[in-house]
């Protein structure tokens, strides 16, 4: 088992990964999720690590990206954080936002950031209680190209 019960995750993966996107609203096929983790893995700027339970099952997923913006410099976001919903309030979220900040600070960041829908009311309080602080509220807009 790795330290903490985090090891980085890979495209056999993608299963696991796939189920609890669609937990958290946003369906995938495993196919989709394989394809996405192999380029993932070629881009050093991208992370995507699990948190396991003591027999190996994965019980949730971080992705984080570091990039560069005009605005705000070099930053680290944290893209995706999904524990399973019968083991929320288990630790998982906790040590994974832990792996995420230290993936961060080991390719030299100091700030990280994470959105979080505002219908997700359960996930302000957990964000907060890990230190992070709301900075603003902003609409998401979209368009076909």
């Amino acid at each position: 088992m790795p330290a903490n019960g985090i090891r980085r995750a890979d495209v056999t993966d993608a299963a696991a990964i796939a189920g609890l996107l669609t937990q958290l609203g946003y369906p995938a096929e495993a196919a989709q999720v394989g394809t996405r983790l192999g380029a993932m893995a070629a881009l050093p700027r991208h992370a995507v690590f699990l948190a396991l339970g003591d027999d190996g099952q994965v019980q949730g997923f971080v992705a984080v990206e570091r990039r560069l913006m005009l605005d705000l410099g070099e930053r680290a976001e944290i893209t995706a954080l999904v524990v399973d919903a019968g083991l929320r309030r288990s630790g998982a979220g906790r040590r994974l936002v832990d792996a995420a900040r230290q993936w961060v600070r080991e390719h030299g960041g100091d700030v990280v950031m994470v959105r979080s829908n505002i219908v997700r009311a359960e996930s302000h309080p957990f964000y907060e209680a890990q230190g992070f602080e709301r900075r603003k509220t902003q609409h998401l807009y979209e368009s076909p190209v």
